[in-house]
């Protein structure tokens, strides 16, 4: 018998039988963790067969719903079961092992082990511009022949090696979190919507699968709460691009404060009804992409996209290692097994011209250019350029100059140890795109199709907002993240400033700690500056007016919007909008992470108060996860101080 020591969520030992590797049963000491949850729980370890080292990251999945969860570091897991009754079938994958099923109860804690896919090894079908090693860049087979290959190389790595001892180089900026403003002395508040959900897969990852605190810097608020989907309206101005929605309550954290809500819903537009996409794959196969959470996970997060392609959109590939080179010219989604072949025929090593590989992917969508389409670049990499270009800065004039050209560059971020999340953020924001961390394939599947249309097409560009407070009912307030997206108040109305895209379907949301007038001030009152004149008229029962500029894609003038949000006397967070609980529950979550000096009354256990109540309709699971993340971190924070709100 084979013994297995693991530490992690189980906190426990797993023992496989031999006899019987690939399902066994086996003991576990209860967690203490929610008795209702904690009998509908199904516990478990997953390991190569082979080896009997546990697998990170693979897939535990319900068969035929979408709750699932990600195996932590050690290979562990734990699934909470939505019901007791029927049949419960577990499914579990991981690249480059074949699938399993198998049969479970509540309550009950299995032992799984998985087999290399030998299939997916030996056979090769190649498709590209290059062959064998060419130009710093490894690329397997003949061109433009399909035949079947047993290369002595295999086009995957066993976790084993992906789970040995490896320098941590991650990079995080480090951002000072947003202070109190008083409205006499700034009465607008003006930001970018470039936004992303990149922090909050990073996070789910040390929770759920390091089993640790993030670093603080490594938590963006306006990422995590961004992540989730909210039932906000679609617009209903035929010539907006958006609609926006205005709501506030008092604050949870801080309850003599108010929290307000921006919401703005692009208008959503059917796959059928994009415009053909001229994408241009850029991955690395530099030496650092070698791990299954690396170029392994790019290959299959990318075949989903490609699976959703239509007869009129087109890839094209480019990987960058030493060197820079075109494996796939232009090929129409009608050929999807072409570019499928070409993906499986990648092999990392080698350093990492990044630059190089901008350059050459860059001038194949301008080749390639559709006027009326979407000419994007999709990145994928760990970030880490050490040939060429390799500083922010060099990285982000070579991206401002590019972009001119009209090819949006989005960012897919991917791996552990090696992550460098600053670096990967600004290309995105330079390239007027978006940025993705993706820890696992469901992610891959929710960035690159769940969410095809926000993360590949462009609704808007330069979209700005600007919040102006009325001092007569505000005294003072803080934007809650966005640290980064901030903008001078006379940048709102430069066309010339660059801002964030808004794409088809997406969603921005953006929370707002507000200090009413006659609540304990934050800001002593200023003894020499003039009283302001209150407004009048209907000015005088408003808080705040929101104004939004835009872009049309192609446009160079920009349009305005605005709405404005009344004074009423603040309501319970208890009375507010799902919308409104679930993102303050969020924030909230990551004022704790960031160990906030502004968290107030904030504590996990009021936090998942908070959460549980507004988790709503949640076909996906996001919000379940969610949860567990907080419970997890629970687990993991050292004390329980209270700190004050200033």
């Amino acid at each position: 018998m084979r013994t297995v020591l693991f530490c992690g969520l189980l906190g426990a030992a797993l023992y496989l039988g031999a006899a019987n590797p690939t399902t066994a049963q086996v003991k576990l000491k209860a967690e203490p963790i929610n008795p209702i949850s904690d009998s509908l729980a199904i516990r478990g370890l997953v390991t190569d067969v082979s080896t009997g080292v546990g697998i990170p990251g693979a897939t535990v999945l319900l068969k035929g719903t979408t709750t699932g969860v990600s195996t932590d570091a050690k290979g562990a897991f734990r699934l909470v079961l939505p019901t007791a009754k029927g049949k419960h079938i577990l499914q579990i994958s991981s690249v480059g092992y074949v699938t399993q099923e198998m049969p479970v109860r509540p309550g009950q804690t299995v032992a799984v082990g998985l087999s290399a896919d030998t299939k997916a090894l030996n056979e090769v079908v190649v498709t590209g511009a290059l062959s064998g090693r060419v130009a710093g860049v490894q690329i397997r087979g003949a061109v433009g022949k399909a035949r079947r290959s047993h290369a002595s190389t295999p086009s995957y790595y066993p976790y084993d090696q992906a789970r040995r001892p490896r320098e941590n180089r991650e990079s995080n900026e480090h951002t000072t979190e947003n202070g109190f403003q008083q409205v006499r002395k700034a009465p607008l508040s003006t930001f970018s919507i470039d936004v992303d959900a990149a922090s909050y897969s990073n996070v789910r990852r040390f929770l759920l699968q390091d089993g640790q605190l993030p670093p603080p810097d490594a938590v963006r608020t306006e990422e995590l709460v961004n992540y989730f989907r909210y039932n906000y309206p679609q617009p209903t101005d035929a010539s907006a691009p958006c609609a926006l929605t205005l709501e506030q309550a008092r604050c949870p954290w801080a309850p003599q404060h108010q929290l307000v809500l921006v919401g703005m819903q692009a208008r959503t537009v059917p796959t059928d009804k994009l415009p053909p996409a001229n994408l241009v794959f850029l991955i690395d196969v530099s030496g650092s992409m070698s791990s299954p959470d690396k170029l392994p996970l790019v290959k299959a997060s990318l075949k989903q996209l490609v699976r959703e392609l239509r007869p009129q959109d087109k890839v094209s590939m480019v990987v960058y290692a030493g060197a820079a080179g075109l494996v796939l010219p232009p090929t129409p989604g009608t050929k999807r097994a072409d570019i499928v072949a070409a993906l499986d025929n990648l092999e990392a090593g080698g350093s990492t011209a990044g630059g190089e590989g901008l350059r050459l992917a860059y001038a194949t969508a301008r080749q390639h250019y559709l006027k009326e389409g979407n000419n994007r670049v999709i990145l994928a990499t760990d970030g880490d350029f050490n040939v060429g270009e390799s500083s922010d800065d060099a990285m982000e004039h070579l991206i401002k100059q590019e972009r001119e050209s009209g090819v949006f560059l989005s960012v897919l971020g991917f791996g552990t140890g090696n992550l460098q999340d600053s670096k990967m953020e600004r290309l995105a924001d330079k390239g007027n795109g978006n940025y993705a961390y993706i820890d696992n394939l469901a992610e891959g599947r929710r960035v690159l199709v769940q969410q095809f249309g926000g993360t590949l097409f462009t609704l808007a560009k330069d979209v700005k907002l600007q919040v102006e407070f009325n001092p007569a009912r505000v005294q003072s307030y803080r934007l809650i993240g966005y640290e980064n997206r901030l903008l001078a108040d006379e940048d709102f109305n430069n066309d010339k400033k660059d801002a964030g895209e808004l794409g088809a379907g997406q969603q921005v949301t953006a929370l707002y700690e507000v200090v009413p007038v006659g609540a304990p001030p934050v800001v002593d009152g200023l003894k020499y500056q003039p009283v302001a004149q209150a407004p009048t008229g209907a000015a005088a029962t408003e808080l705040l007016t929101v104004k939004m500029r835009y872009k049309e894609p192609q446009g160079q003038q920009s349009r305005l919007v605005s709405q404005a949000l009344g004074a009423a006397d603040a309501k319970s967070i208890t009375e507010g909008s799902e919308n409104l609980r679930w993102a303050a529950a969020v924030a909230q979550m990551s004022l704790l992470l960031r160990q906030s000096e502004r968290r107030g009354n904030a504590t996990w256990e009021n936090t998942l108060q908070l959460a549980r109540p507004a988790r709503g309709r949640d076909d996906d699971g996001y919000r379940a996860e969610c949860i567990r993340m907080m419970e997890a971190a629970a687990g993991l924070a050292p004390t329980k101080e209270v700190y004050g709100s200033r």
